[in-house]
């Protein structure tokens, strides 16, 4: 298990709680909150202070994060991180199963490809980086819808028109929001012939960095349907890197 560095977690705690209370605090004001010793919280406070994280009112020496903290969070979300943790996935995915590997999450109603990795097979699934699927017949959507509520789910299916793109495409909003409540018991999803016939895909989700994002791999239907164990096996082993595992069954019939 992960060592957890008390001075960082303590940090973390300290901004988090600013955060939530939107006002300057003093030091025993700090130490209560945070059930610290006063001489801890003033050791960790004038560290801040002294390294510009924080500043400290002249009279009544009550503290506030200063603007470094959003510049410094600017210049990381510049950046998006989430675009290297979701290469890295995809390869593994390939990697571990010689299929396509993708990453993708939801915006607006439609899911975005974050990354991809071409599988090895010649006859293979293809996408591109930055191509906007759709939600109602994707398994990254609905594996991502799977993370939140009902309600959710719902309100993001209406988004956008649920038209029929392959035989196995559902259209029906109730059916769509039960296939999503046994993702969500089961903890990952199968799509067959939704989005393309003779196409499937069996995806897992997770949040990383906070943000709630999908992993699937991907082909012709024939191929991938014997071997769904194996491949929800290699799915759970890079879940287990990139997000916190999720328990669930084994896969039964799509």
């Amino acid at each position: 298990m992960p060592i957890i560095v008390p001075a960082a977690a303590r940090t973390m705690s300290l901004l988090e709680l600013f955060a939530r209370e939107k006002r300057e605090l003093s030091n025993a004001d700090l130490a209560r909150l945070l059930d610290l010793p006063e001489s801890s919280c003033s050791d960790l406070l004038h560290t801040l202070h002294e390294l510009g994280y924080l500043l400290r009112t002249a009279r009544s020496r009550r503290f506030y994060p200063t603007a470094r903290l959003l510049s410094v969070a600017r210049e990381i979300s510049a950046s998006d991180p989430l675009y290297a943790v979701a290469s890295e996935a995809a390869e593994l995915l390939r990697d571990k199963t010689g299929e396509t590997g993708l990453c993708g999450r939801i915006e607006a109603g439609v899911v975005k490809v974050l990354a991809f990795t071409a599988g090895r097979h010649p006859l293979r699934y293809m996408q591109n980086v930055g191509d906007k699927l759709s939600l109602h017949v994707s398994a990254l959507g609905k594996a991502i819808l799977a993370l939140g509520t009902p309600e959710e789910a719902a309100r993001q299916l209406r988004l956008k028109p649920l038209r029929k793109i392959a035989e196995g495409s559902i259209v029906d909003l109730a059916a769509l929001q039960a296939q999503v409540a046994q993702a969500r018991t089961q903890g990952w999803i199968w799509v067959e012939n939704e989005g393309g016939d003779g196409l499937s895909a069996l995806a897992v989700a997770g949040h990383a960095g906070g943000a709630p994002l999908a992993l699937s791999v991907a082909g012709p239907t024939d191929r991938l349907r014997p071997q769904r164990q194996a491949l929800l096996a290699a799915l759970q082993e890079v879940q287990a890197l990139v997000f916190r595992p999720r328990s669930g069954s084994e896969p039964g019939a799509a």
